[in-house]
């Protein structure tokens, strides 16, 4: 997803995961199929014609485990959200601390510098929010163009462009229960307004969200390469951002509080140098967290979500029924 205020122009299941040791390693490894395009793995999109390509999951899930230990204590089925996590694992990674507050909303954030020598850092972020633990409503904030809207002026364009077709899919290829229950993924596109002194940036992301019968979410994403850029709109072409890494990850901590890890490796395009844009990345993110605090704390706006989010889930079995009843 794009932070646009760079002012440039973004059914639970019942298995707990079975995750593979830390491999940090692997990251110099691609999260894409190396395979004849004949031969890579896809799903059909709702769009038709339009095939998904999917990733090498084990590998994907893999490194969002290296960055996010939130992210593997959701995975491995744990609850209690950061006073479990562990932290001083992989070793090999060595995190530097840009910021530590309790009384913040966004109360610790860290960073790696030149990450895998991508030439942009991947920084972490960390909070506590109180109300109930709704990881699609926090979803919603990033993938929904008028909830977008409401924390991040410079948003021009978020749009789900090709949903998958079923998501049971997408749960066979990462393998049944291994990565919790995939209740959403496709092929987004965001795009960002132009001012002045930059123009607009646009990216083609996959993106998902996996949902954990702890109570726990996880919301990912990773660029589409350039393969895939005959998916892009027919619009006019624009500096592309890339996110080579994206994970939120929510776990509820206590009876109506829920920890929040935040990670994303940006590399905005363009000659802009890293460091100009590092702080700017920064006060995005708490800008998102500052509108995430409030809502969850409006009892009105959530007990509709929650409303819309059960006839969405009815709707979604109606379809799944529906689909599997076709001939």
């Amino acid at each position: 997803m794009i932070f646009s205020s760079f002012k440039r122009s973004g059914a639970i299941a019942v298995f707990f995961a079975v995750t593979s040791p830390i491999n940090v390693a692997s990251f110099s490894a691609t999260m894409w199929q190396e395979a004849p395009v004949m031969e890579r793995r896809t799903t059909p999109s709702k769009t038709e014609g339009v095939e998904i390509e999917l990733p090498n999951f084990d590998e994907l899930f893999n490194r969002i485990q290296q960055v996010s230990p939130l992210a593997r204590l959701a995975m491995e089925g744990g609850t209690g959200g950061f006073a479990n996590a562990d932290y001083k694992t992989p070793k090999e990674l060595k995190w530097k601390n840009i910021s530590k507050n309790k009384k913040n909303t966004v109360h610790h954030i860290d960073k790696i510098d030149n990450f895998q020598g991508l030439g942009c850092p991947i920084v972490r972020f960390r909070s506590t929010i109180k109300g109930p633990c709704l990881g699609h409503k926090f979803a919603s904030f990033i993938m929904d163009l008028d909830e977008r809207k409401r924390w991040d002026p410079q948003i021009l364009e978020v749009a789900e462009t090709y949903p998958i077709y079923d998501t049971e899919a997408a749960n066979l290829a990462m393998g049944v229960g291994k990565y919790g229950d995939c209740n959403k993924l496709g092929i987004g596109y965001c795009q960002t307004k132009s001012n002045i002194v930059v123009d607009g940036r646009e990216q083609l992301t996959l993106c998902g969200i996996q949902d954990f019968a702890s109570g726990a979410t996880l919301i990912w994403g990773t660029e589409m390469e350039d393969t895939h850029n005959h998916l892009l709109p027919d619009c006019e072409r624009h500096v592309r951002a890339k996110s080579h890494l994206f994970s939120t990850t929510l776990v509820p901590s206590g009876p109506d509080t829920f920890d929040v890890e935040y990670v994303l490796q940006l590399e905005i395009g363009g000659n802009i140098p890293g460091f100009l844009t590092q702080p700017i990345l920064v006060e995005t993110v708490k800008s998102l967290f500052n509108h995430a605090k409030k809502v969850f704390q409006d009892e009105e706006e959530l007990a509709l979500f929650i409303k819309n989010e059960e006839d969405l889930q009815k709707e979604l079995l109606e379809e799944r029924h529906s689909l599997l009843m076709t001939p």
